[in-house]
């Protein structure tokens, strides 16, 4: 990611997929589930995101 700090904004691959957190001017990318299925759930405080939770399943 190329970021420039002066115009405070950063350049993604679109590309990738991919999901990103921004908090506090910092760009966090999301792990995806290692099995490729799952989902990521993301818990907001105060108007920020706090936290997220990443479960997966497993295909047999």
């Amino acid at each position: 990611m190329k970021t420039n700090i002066e115009k405070m904004t950063t350049e993604i691959d679109l590309m990738k997929n991919a999901v990103y957190i921004v908090k506090d001017a910092h760009l966090v990318l999301v792990d995806t589930p290692p099995k490729g299925y799952g989902k990521q759930v993301i818990s907001w405080q105060s108007g920020k995101p706090s936290h997220y939770e990443l479960n997966y399943s497993i295909k047999l």
